[in-house]
C-alpha cells in the first residue's frame, strides 16, 4: 500500500513559545534585579510581585505591536494578542498583591499601619500614581471582556492601559531614582505605545492602494480588486491585510482598520480581498466603489505555508473560503487535496462555479460541497467521504462554533491536534 510523503517539520511550532518566552524573561529580569534582601517575608512578596507585574506589562505592550516582521517572529498576530491579553491579566493580579503584601507586612506591627499603606487619603503624590495606574489598568481590562463595545469605544478603553503602564513605572521612577533597569522599561514602554499609535492606529506605516474594481459575488458579499499606488505587499496565499478604507466620489470609509483574507494575488502586486457584511463597518463596506483609496498593513498570518509538503483537508465555512480560493488562484494543487465547502445556502456560496471547475482541471484537487440550512451541518456524514483522514494535514477557516464541533468530530477520528490548523481573524 503506498503512503502519502509526511510533513515537513517548520519553524512555526518553535515560534509559538517566543511570545511567552519574552514575557516570562522581560518579568525574570525585573525580578532578578529587584530581588530584595534582608527584608521581611511579606515585604519582600509585595516587591517582587510588583516588579514581576511591571515587566509583564511592559512585556504585554510589546506584544500589542503590529508590525508584520515582528509579529511573525512571535508566532502571529493572533497569538500576539492572545499573549498579550494574559500578561495584561497576570500583571495586574500581581500588582493588586503588591500593594497587600506590603499592608500585611505593618500589620504585624500595627493593624493601623496596615490600613494606612493602603489608604490613599493617608499616600504621598509618588504612591498616588501607583494607585491611578492600578485603576487605569482596572479600566482598560474590563474593556477588553466587553465582546459587544463598540470598536471604537473599546479601542478608547484600551488605551488606559497604556496610560496606566506609564504612571506606574512613574510611580516606581520617583520612589527609586534613574534605575538602569527602570529607563529600559520606560523606553520599551513608550516605544511601543508610540509604534501601536502612530504606525498602526494612525496608518503611518501603511501601504496605498486603490480599489479597481468592485464584484458581488453573492448577496451582502463584495470582491474589491486593489492595487497598490507604490510599493507592493508581499503576499502570499492564507495571509490577511488590516484595511482601512478612505474616501471616493460617493463613499466615505470607516476609517478603521479590520483584517480581510486576501482572495486573490498576481504578480503584479495587485490583490483581491473579499468582505461578507457582518459588522457596521463591513456592512458599510458593500458600497465599496472603485477609485477608493486604501491603506493596508501587513501581511500577517501563516495559515496555509505547510500545504505543500502533505496531504490537505480544507474545510471552509461561508466567506472562511477566502484564503483557499486565493491558494487555489495561485497554483495546482500539489500534494491530494480535499476541500469541504460549508454554507447556509446556495445563494450565499461564492466562488462556487471556479471552484467547481478547478477540481475538474486538477486531479489532485476535490471539492465536497454541503447547504446546512440554519443549523449545524452533518459533521460525520461530510467526513465519512474523506479518505484516509488521519493522513492529512487539516485547514480550517470559518466562524467560531463551526471550527469548535468540526475540531472535536477530527479529533475523535483519530486526527492528531497538531495536524488541524485554524485562525480565527476575530481579533481587534
Amino acid at each position: 500500500m503506498s503512503t502519502w510523503p509526511s510533513s515537513a517539520p517548520g519553524a512555526a511550532s518553535a515560534r509559538r513559545f517566543v511570545a511567552p518566552t519574552l514575557a516570562l524573561s522581560i518579568a525574570l529580569a525585573s525580578v532578578y534585579w529587584a530581588l530584595p534582601e534582608d527584608l521581611t517575608a511579606w515585604r519582600s512578596a509585595g516587591i517582587v510581585a510588583g516588579w514581576a507585574g511591571t515587566g509583564l506589562l511592559v512585556a504585554s505592550l510589546l506584544l500589542m505591536v503590529r508590525e508584520a516582521r515582528l509579529a511573525r517572529l512571535l508566532g502571529g498576530l493572533e497569538l500576539s494578542y492572545r499573549w498579550h491579553h494574559r500578561c495584561g491579566v497576570i500583571a495586574y493580579l500581581l500588582l493588586l498583591c503588591h500593594p497587600l503584601a506590603l499592608a500585611l507586612d505593618g500589620w504585624g506591627e500595627a493593624p493601623q499601619l496596615a490600613w494606612q499603606t493602603l489608604d490613599p487619603r493617608a499616600q504621598s503624590w509618588p504612591l498616588w500614581l501607583g494607585w491611578a495606574g492600578l485603576l487605569l489598568l482596572m479600566l482598560g481590562l474590563a474593556s477588553t471582556f466587553a465582546v459587544h463595545l463598540p470598536y471604537r469605544r473599546w479601542r478608547s478603553f484600551h488605551f488606559l492601559l497604556g496610560g496606566g503602564v506609564l504612571l506606574g513605572l512613574t510611580h516606581v521612577y520617583v520612589l527609586l531614582g534613574n534605575e538602569q533597569l527602570l529607563l529600559a522599561l520606560l523606553l520599551i514602554a513608550t516605544l511601543a505605545l508610540g509604534w501601536r499609535l502612530l504606525a498602526s492606529d494612525l496608518g503611518l506605516s501603511a501601504h496605498p492602494y486603490r480599489v479597481t474594481q468592485v464584484e458581488k459575488p453573492a448577496a451582502g458579499v463584495i470582491e474589491a480588486a486593489l492595487a497598490p499606488c507604490a510599493a507592493a505587499l508581499a503576499l502570499s496565499p492564507g495571509q490577511f491585510v488590516l484595511a482601512a478604507f478612505g474616501d471616493g466620489p460617493s463613499f466615505h470609509g470607516c476609517g478603521e482598520y479590520h483584517p480581510f483574507t486576501v482572495s486573490g494575488i498576481d504578480h503584479q502586486g495587485r490583490l483581491r480581498i473579499s468582505v461578507r457584511a457582518l459588522g457596521p463597518c463591513s456592512r458599510h463596506i458593500q458600497e465599496l466603489e472603485a477609485g477608493v483609496l486604501v491603506r493596508l498593513q501587513g501581511p500577517f498570518g501563516s495559515f496555509l505555508d505547510n500545504v505543500r509538503w502533505a496531504p490537505q483537508l480544507w474545510i471552509a465555512g461561508g466567506i472562511g473560503i477566502t484564503p483557499f480560493i486565493a491558494e487555489l488562484r495561485a497554483q495546482r494543487c500539489s500534494q491530494p487535496t480535499t476541500l469541504l465547502y460549508l454554507y447556509r445556502h446556495a445563494a450565499d456560496a461564492i466562488f462556487l462555479e471556479e471552484l467547481a471547475a478547478a477540481s475538474r482541471a486538477d486531479a489532485q484537487f476535490v471539492l465536497l460541497t454541503d447547504a446546512s440550512g440554519s443549523g449545524l451541518p452533518d459533521v460525520d456524514r461530510l467526513l465519512a467521504q474523506v479518505s484516509r483522514l488521519r493522513e492529512r494535514q487539516v485547514h480550517m477557516c470559518g466562524p467560531q462554533p463551526l471550527l469548535a464541533t468540526l475540531t472535536a468530530a477530527l479529533r475523535e477520528r483519530g486526527v492528531s491536534a497538531a495536524a488541524i490548523h485554524f485562525e480565527s481573524f476575530d481579533f481587534r
